[in-house]
């Protein structure tokens, strides 16, 4: 039986408490045997003029990743050609760990712009992929939805974003609530998004 291992993609500028209870409630309600929380260099959708060094990002999911020995920090997209796609990252993760089953994570938000994604027939040819709830605009396919392949999961709804905390970062509020208490010394130390 090989190994199943859950890909929980992000930009994690910065990682905070909603991705670490989605990886773990994954980990806990699914049939994963572990997380792996995929630090992407660049995301060919977003600025990439708000993003935090790769190396930084990788430590603050690293150092959230300490207390937790199912959930893995993975920088497996750093050493891939920019810009990467999901479809070239599962194919060299394949190929680096042939006795792994590698299954998507994503958000609904992403499953609706899914059929925008480089070969996603590919990834849904080769991969499952774990739906976890999210408040977006437009409709999911209903094809996805009943694709055999994908499953949506009962994660709880968590609307905690990362642009929010940077912004109440400048703004001078008190975000600590909303990091992993390593995480928010990381930040604070290095004087970051302030």
């Amino acid at each position: 039986m090989k190994k199943r291992i859950g890909l929980f993609f992000g930009t994690f500028n910065p990682v905070h408490v909603g991705h670490l209870i989605l990886a773990n409630h994954l980990l806990q309600y699914s049939n994963l045997d572990e997380v792996w929380m995929v630090v992407t260099p660049h995301n060919p959708f977003k600025k990439k003029s708000s993003l935090l060094n790769n190396h930084h990002r990788f430590e603050m999911v690293w150092q959230l990743c300490e207390e937790y020995p199912g959930i893995k920090p993975s920088d497996i997209e750093f050493n891939l050609p920019q810009p990467n796609y999901t479809v070239y990252t599962l194919a060299h993760l394949e190929e680096k760990h042939p006795g792994y089953e590698f299954v998507l994570i994503m958000g609904e938000d992403n499953l609706k712009s899914f059929p925008k994604w480089k070969n996603y027939e590919v990834i849904l040819e080769r991969h499952d992929i774990l739906v976890y709830p999210r408040y977006s605009e437009g409709e999911n396919h209903p094809e996805l939805l009943e694709h055999p392949r994908i499953t949506l999961t009962d994660a709880p709804r968590v609307e905690i974003s990362s642009t929010f905390i940077r912004n109440a970062i400048k703004e001078g509020k008190d975000v600590r609530p909303l990091l992993p208490p390593t995480v928010w010394k990381y930040i604070d130390q290095m004087n970051f998004y302030r």
